[in-house]
């Protein structure tokens, strides 16, 4: 059985034909999502040099890391229910205006007040990128290519810190941290003067006219019509949201505290740490775009959604879970180092895997939205667990046992949802389900009417 019948039964869909200009588009996400880790990466890498110059302790960094997501769910709510009412071009362009206008303020001397606001702001307005890009990819790709695709944008979580690392740790060493911001902003200006010049050409709809849009816009679950409210009730959604819940305790540690951790935990130097913060993020990549890969071939042989999406993504945050609470058992050495980049290296899975899981069984005019409750519910750990490993350094003795206790917390937090996620999300059941209630809702209507 081919892969769009095994997940949409007897219904007849359209297939998207994946051409030239898909890819196309693939590439300009993959910058755009790039852009917006590298700015979420440079905080963590000047944390010693904003410690200083603001007379920062532990807790109060963790206070500032933390405050990127204390506004972070109500924009994933708020302005992804406004942005699936622009056309795709325009969302995307006013998203880095955004961006960039938020950190201008920090690219000059500030105080601690600015540079706090500064981060509510970017958080707020960065927190729709992820549902905004996703949804684009999963109407433009069939599902067995989803994954792989997505994997690709989403390598940009990854690409961003990769390239920021050296590049921003340098320019800071030179200069100062300030002068990170100016060239992210730079970049940023850039990337929105390309995107505005040709975004027109891109094969963009308007979420809000997707029901008449062309038939090469691959909607396997169109015949799926029940109340929004009804997704948010449902295990899947749960499911979704714990095994991204548990990715995001990996993604907003390892953007704020795995440099401070490696330079004041493990006594490696600033120009060390430039060093070595890029290595998970290169591994992450390869895992990542692999996953995608093995995921789409699990579907082509037979294997469930189940297995290819959920089981898949909960077995690889378990191993990060594992990896996480031996590195902070271990001494300082090669084999702890290993086992750090194992740890940091997984959590862009769970958003890519898990999500594509998510679009076997949502109607497309529902992803966007659903995706970014499911922002709002994962952006609790980026706003819990930097504050949380602050205080957990602040209150030990030193910090290296402050790092240990926090990381080997932090990893069984990331077993426990990885597993509860894994048991929750079941694309193809809840596609059963979704039909089974919209067959009800039909047949209510009928008699009303």
């Amino acid at each position: 059985m081919s892969v769009p019948a095994m997940l949409t039964g007897n219904t007849k869909v359209a297939k998207t034909p994946t051409n030239s200009k898909s890819w196309g588009l693939v590439v300009l996400l993959l910058i755009f999502f790039t852009m917006n880790f590298a700015d979420k990466a440079a905080v963590g890498l000047a944390s010693e040099q904003i410690r200083e110059s603001m007379n920062l302790n532990a807790a109060q960094y963790g206070m500032l890391s933390s405050a990127f997501f204390w506004l972070f769910a109500v924009g994933a709510v708020v302005l992804t229910a406004v942005l699936k009412r622009i056309s795709y071009n325009w969302a995307a362009g006013i998203l880095m205006l955004t961006w960039i206008m938020s950190m201008l303020p920090i690219t000059v001397p500030t105080t601690f007040g600015v540079l706090l606001t500064s981060r509510i702001l970017l958080g707020f307005f960065e927190s729709p990128a992820h549902a905004l890009v996703q949804s684009i990819l999963h109407e433009r790709f069939p599902p067995e290519k989803r994954a792989l695709a997505g994997a690709i944008v989403n390598s940009g979580s990854s690409v961003g810190p990769l390239l920021a690392a050296p590049a921003l740790t340098w320019v800071i060493l030179t200069w100062d941290w300030h002068a990170s911001f100016i060239l992210l902003s730079a970049i940023s200006i850039l990337w929105l003067i390309v995107w505005m010049a040709y975004a027109d050409k891109l094969p963009f709809f308007k979420p809000k006219t997707m029901a008449h849009a062309k038939q090469d816009v691959y909607d396997s679950n169109a015949d799926i019509n029940v109340p929004f409210s009804r997704l948010l009730m449902s295990r899947s959604f749960w499911g979704l949201a714990a095994l991204s819940f548990s990715g995001y305790l990996i993604s907003s540690l390892k953007v704020t505290w795995l440099p401070a951790f490696l330079h004041e935990g493990l006594g490696y130097s600033s120009e060390t740490v430039g060093l070595l913060v890029p290595i998970p993020y290169a591994v992450a990549i390869i895992i990542l775009i692999s996953a995608g890969v093995i995921s789409g071939r699990l579907l082509k042989r037979g294997y469930s959604s189940r297995v290819a999406r959920s089981f898949l993504t909960a077995g690889f945050l378990l191993f990060s879970g594992v990896c996480m609470m031996l590195f902070a058992e271990l001494p300082p050495g090669p084999l702890q180092l290993v086992m750090v980049v194992a740890a940091f290296s997984i959590n862009s899975v769970a958003f890519t895997v898990g999500f594509a899981g998510a679009s076997d069984f949502l109607p497309a005019r529902q992803r966007t939205a659903f995706f970014g409750c499911i922002i709002a519910v994962y952006s609790l750990a980026g706003m819990i667990a930097p504050l949380g490993l602050g205080i957990i350094v602040e209150l030990a003795s030193t910090p290296t046992e402050g790092y240990a206790n926090g990381f080997f917390i932090v990893g069984i937090l990331i077993c426990i949802f990885g597993v509860i996620g894994g048991l929750l999300l079941d694309p193809a059941r809840e596609r059963e389900r979704l039909l089974l209630l919209t067959k009800k809702f039909e047949a209510e209507n009928a008699l009303r009417g």
